[in-house]
Parts: structure tokens; C-alpha cells; sequence
């Protein structure tokens, strides 16, 4: 039995799938910074969404990804699902290799991105 008082109503969806190639596609997983969202979205929650540029330390997955930084840093990988970090910093997928179909990213995300060949990383952005 669950330790909590009261009923709550959570309402879930099928995740966006982004991924032009479900086949031809490498990642792993990560822990997404609470940083990364700069504020709470209109129901109060802070959600990164799937296609947001990232840089992954690669030799410690540990270290929270972070947004890259104009100038200083370019981002390797992108965020493979939607991820929640209303609480503080949560699990993510962070892919580094594959074809991402534009159009399935949201309008916010779709700025952040190029169409072309390996524009981030190994990952290659399509409209499909």
C-alpha cells in the first residue's frame, strides 16, 4: 500500500517519438540538469523536451548535462525523450548519434536546431 494521503489525478501520454530512424540510432543515459529550464511552464512544471541540444561529458556520465554556452561551448547530443526536472535534476537519454525529424520537435526546440548533416555531434536534423 502507498504511504500517501489522499487521491491524486496525474494525467500521462504517449512520449513524442523524434527519431526519423528508430533503427539507426546510439545513446545513453543521463542525468539532465534542473538548470538546463530556464522557468516553470503554465501548469508549474519545468520539463526539457526531446531535441534539446546538450553537452554530455562523456567520461562521466554522472556529471549533469548541461545547455551549451554561446562561445564556449557546443553541444554534443540531444535530448532523446522529455524530461521532467521539476524536483531537481532527473534521468534522462541523451542521444549522440542518429536522424532527428524536425518536425516532431516542438516550436521552442525547433529554433534551437539546423537541418543538415551532423549539425550536432553525429546527429543529423531532417523535415520529414
Amino acid at each position: 500500500m502507498l504511504n500517501r494521503d489522499g487521491v491524486r489525478k496525474e494525467t500521462f501520454s504517449s512520449q513524442n517519438q523524434i527519431l526519423a530512424n528508430v533503427e539507426l540510432q546510439a545513446s545513453v543515459g543521463c542525468i539532465v540538469s534542473q538548470a538546463i529550464v530556464a522557468s516553470a511552464d503554465a501548469n508549474g512544471k519545468k520539463i526539457a523536451k526531446a531535441g534539446t541540444p546538450i553537452v554530455v561529458d562523456f567520461s562521466n556520465l554522472q556529471t549533469p548535462v548541461v545547455a551549451p554556452v554561446s562561445g564556449s561551448t557546443t553541444a554534443n547530443a540531444v535530448l532523446l525523450h522529455d524530461v521532467d526536472v521539476t524536483a531537481g535534476n532527473a534521468n534522462g537519454t541523451a542521444l549522440y548519434f542518429g536522424v532527428v525529424n524536425i518536425n516532431r520537435l516542438d516550436t521552442a526546440t525547433q529554433a534551437k536546431v539546423t537541418a543538415g548533416v551532423n549539425t550536432i555531434g553525429a546527429i543529423t536534423f531532417v523535415k520529414a
